[in-house]
C-alpha cells in the first residue's frame, strides 16, 4: 500500500503537470515568449549589478590617479552598458504584461470550456446533489485562473532560479557561511506560507455552501426574474441583510487567517533582515580592512539583497504552487465525475418504431429514503396519445425523466420494441424524444433561435422554423415583433422584446414541434395559455403532432379526456388506467378528481 504522504505528493505532481500541459496546449507561442522574457529578467539584474561594480571601481581608480580623460574613456562605456541593461530589463517587463495577459485569457477560456463540457456531460443526478453543487462552485471559482497562476508561478520560479544561481556563485566565492545563513533565513517564510495555504484551503472547503448561499441572495436581488416579487413583498431589505451577514462571516474568517499569516510573516521577514544586515556588516568590515574594494562592497550588498529576494521569491513560489495545487483538487474532483447513465461499449441501434413499455419500474432518487416510483407498468404504442394524471408528487415527472433516460431505474426496465434502453446510447435515444417540461427555458436569443434550439443539429431552415411556429400558434405574434424572427427576445440584452408567459409557452411548444422526434412529451404544456388558445391547441392536437406518439401530463381533465389511454398515478404507482369513459364508469380516483375539479369551476348559468 502506498503511504499517504507519497500518494499526496504524486497527486500534487500530477495536478501540477496537468496544469502545465494545459497552459502549453492552450498557448504554446505565448508560453515560449514568456519563458524567454523570464530568463532575460533573471539574467539582466546580475549583468547590471556587475556593471555597477565595475563603474564604482573605475571611478575610484580615476579619482586616485587624478587623470580625468583616460578614466572617462573607461567609465562612460560601462555606464552606457549599464543603462542599456536596465532599459532592456524594462522592455522585458513591458512585453511581459501583454504576453502574460494573452496567455492568461486563453487558458481561462479553455478551462471554462472544459468546465462547460463536463457540466453538460455529467448526469442530471449531480445537479440534485448539494455536494456536487459545492464541488462545481469551487471548481468554477478557482479553476479558470489557477492553471495560469501555476504556469506564471513556474516561470517566476525559473527567473528566481536563474538570478539566485548567478548570485550564489558570488556568495560562495565570498564565503559559504554567508550563503548558508541567508538561505536558512529565507526558509521560515516559505513554511509559514505552506501552513496557511492549507488552512485557507480547509476554510474555503468548509464555507463553500455559505458562499453559494450568499450568491443565491445576490441573484435574487439582481435578476429580473424575481424583480416583481422582491418589490411586491418588500423582500429587498431582508435579502440584503442576509447577504451582508453571510459575506461578513466569510470576510471575517478570511481576514482572521490573513491576519495570523501577516504577523508570522513579519517575524520571518525580521529574521531575514537581521541576516542581510549581519552579512552587510561583515562585508563592510572587510572593505575597511582593505580586503575588498568599494565596488565589491556595493556588489556584495546588492548581491545579498538580490540573493535573499530571489530565494524568498523562489520559496514563496514553491509554497504558492502548493497552494494552487490544493485548490485544483476541486477541479480534478469535478473532472473525475463519471456519468451514471453511461452509453454501452457497443450500443444497439435505436429501433425505428415499436412499443415503448415499462415493466415493474422502480426508482429512488439518490439520497432519498423512499421509492419515488413503485413497480410502474406503462405502455405507449406507435401513434398513441397517453395521458398521465395525478396529484403533485405522484411520480409523473419522475417517470418522464426515466423515459428520457436522464436516470436509470433502480429496478425493472424500460424497453423500446423489446430492447432495454440501457442497451442504447442515451444521446441517440434522446434524439427520438421532444419534451416540454413545466420549467421550460426562455432563451435570451432571437425568435428563430428559440425555436431552432429544439434541434440544434438540424439546419436552421427558416421555412421549417416558421412551420413549427405556426403549429404552436405563435407565428402571428412573431410577425408583429420589430425585426420579426430576428428579434431578440427577453429584456436581458439591448433591443430585446419581452413576451407574455403564454407566448413564451407557445415558443416552447414551437421548439418541441421543430424537433423531428417520434415521441412528444408535454408536461403541463398549456398552463400559461388562455382558454381559447388551449382549446385551439387540443382541438388540432393529433394534426399538430403529425402521427407521432405523445405523452401528456396535465391537471386539466378537459385536456386529458382526448387521450387514447389515461394512467392515474398515486404515491409513485399506477392506481388506475383506461379511457376517460372507462375511468368515469369505474368511479374511482380519476372520477373523484374530475368531479372535484368540476365542482371548483364557476357556475356559467
Amino acid at each position: 500500500m502506498v503511504p499517504p504522504k507519497i500518494s499526496q505528493a504524486v497527486g500534487q505532481a500530477f495536478r501540477l503537470g496537468r496544469a502545465v500541459r494545459l497552459v502549453w496546449q492552450c498557448a504554446p507561442g505565448w508560453a515560449v515568449l514568456n519563458m524567454v522574457l523570464v530568463i532575460l529578467q533573471g539574467l539582466l539584474p546580475l549583468a547590471t549589478l556587475y556593471l555597477i561594480k565595475r563603474i564604482i571601481d573605475a571611478v575610484t581608480a580615476v579619482k586616485g590617479a587624478g587623470a580625468l580623460s583616460p578614466g572617462l574613456s573607461t567609465v562612460l562605456p560601462l555606464v552606457a552598458l549599464a543603462g542599456g541593461s536596465v532599459l532592456l530589463a524594462a522592455l522585458c517587463r513591458s512585453l511581459g504584461e501583454p504576453a502574460g495577459q494573452a496567455q492568461s485569457t486563453l487558458v481561462s477560456d479553455k478551462v471554462s470550456d472544459i468546465l462547460h463540457a463536463q457540466s453538460v456531460a455529467v448526469d442530471l443526478e449531480y445537479y440534485e446533489d448539494t455536494r456536487y453543487q459545492d464541488t462545481l462552485h469551487r471548481a468554477q471559482q478557482e479553476a479558470p485562473y489557477r492553471p495560469t497562476r501555476i504556469s506564471n508561478g513556474l516561470l517566476q520560479i525559473g527567473q528566481n532560479v536563474v538570478s539566485f544561481a548567478g548570485v550564489a556563485a558570488l556568495l560562495f566565492a565570498l564565503g559559504w557561511q554567508v550563503a548558508l545563513v541567508l538561505f536558512l533565513a529565507a526558509i521560515p517564510g516559505a513554511l509559514i506560507r505552506v501552513v496557511f495555504a492549507r488552512r485557507l484551503f480547509r476554510f474555503e472547503q468548509a464555507q463553500a455552501e455559505n458562499e453559494r448561499r450568499a450568491w443565491y441572495y445576490h441573484w435574487l436581488l439582481t435578476d429580473g426574474q424575481h424583480a416583481k416579487e422582491v418589490r411586491l413583498f418588500n423582500l429587498g431589505a431582508t435579502l440584503r441583510k442576509r447577504f451582508l451577514e453571510l459575506r461578513a462571516s466569510l470576510r471575517q474568517g478570511r481576514l482572521r487567517i490573513s491576519g495570523q499569516r501577516a504577523w508570522r510573516d513579519f517575524l520571518t521577514q525580521a529574521l531575514a533582515v537581521a541576516a542581510l544586515f549581519g552579512a552587510l556588516a561583515w562585508v563592510a568590515l572587510q572593505t575597511v580592512r582593505g580586503t575588498l574594494s568599494l565596488g565589491d562592497l556595493v556588489l556584495y550588498y546588492s548581491g545579498f539583497q538580490l540573493a535573499l529576494n530571489s530565494l524568498q521569491s523562489l520559496l514563496r513560489g514553491l509554497a504558492g504552487l502548493y497552494e494552487d495545487n490544493l485548490f485544483l483538487i476541486d477541479f480534478e474532483r469535478f473532472l473525475s465525475l463519471k456519468p451514471r447513465v453511461p452509453a454501452p461499449a457497443s450500443p444497439s441501434p435505436v429501433p425505428k418504431t415499436g412499443l415503448l413499455v415499462c415493466r415493474g419500474l422502480t426508482f429512488r432518487y439518490p439520497g432519498s429514503e423512499r421509492d419515488n416510483l413503485k413497480g410502474v407498468d406503462f405502455a405507449l404504442e406507435p401513434g398513441q396519445v397517453v395521458a398521465l394524471v395525478g396529484e403533485n408528487g405522484s411520480g409523473k415527472t419522475t417517470l418522464v425523466k426515466l423515459l428520457c433516460r436522464l436516470y436509470d431505474p433502480s429496478a425493472g426496465s424500460i424497453q423500446m420494441n423489446g430492447l432495454d434502453l440501457r442497451a442504447l446510447d442515451p444521446i441517440a435515444w434522446r434524439k427520438e424524444i421532444t419534451v416540454i417540461f413545466q420549467d421550460y427555458l426562455r432563451y435570451a436569443l432571437t425568435a428563430w433561435e428559440n425555436i431552432w434550439l429544439g434541434d440544434p443539429e438540424a439546419e436552421p431552415d427558416r421555412e421549417r422554423i416558421a412551420k413549427a411556429a405556426e403549429l404552436a400558434g405563435i407565428d402571428g405574434r412573431i410577425g408583429k415583433l420589430p425585426q420579426g424572427y430576428e428579434t431578440m427576445l427577453g429584456v436581458r440584452f439591448q433591443r430585446g422584446q419581452e413576451l407574455s408567459w403564454g407566448e413564451w409557452q407557445k415558443m416552447a411548444l414551437a421548439r418541441a414541434f421543430f424537433r423531428d422526434a417520434r415521441i412528444v412529451i408535454l408536461d403541463e404544456p398549456t398552463s400559461a395559455l388562455d382558454a381559447l388558445a388551449e382549446a385551439e391547441l387540443f382541438h388540432h392536437f393529433r394534426r399538430l403532432i403529425g402521427g407521432r406518439s405523445a405523452i401528456l401530463i396535465s391537471h386539466r381533465f378537459a385536456t386529458v379526456r382526448m387521450a387514447d389511454r389515461i394512467y392515474v398515478m398515486a404515491d409513485g404507482g399506477i392506481a388506475e388506467e383506461g379511457t376517460h369513459g372507462e375511468l368515469m364508469e369505474r368511479n374511482g380516483l380519476y372520477a373523484r378528481m374530475v368531479h372535484a375539479q368540476a365542482s371548483d369551476m364557476p357556475d356559467s348559468s
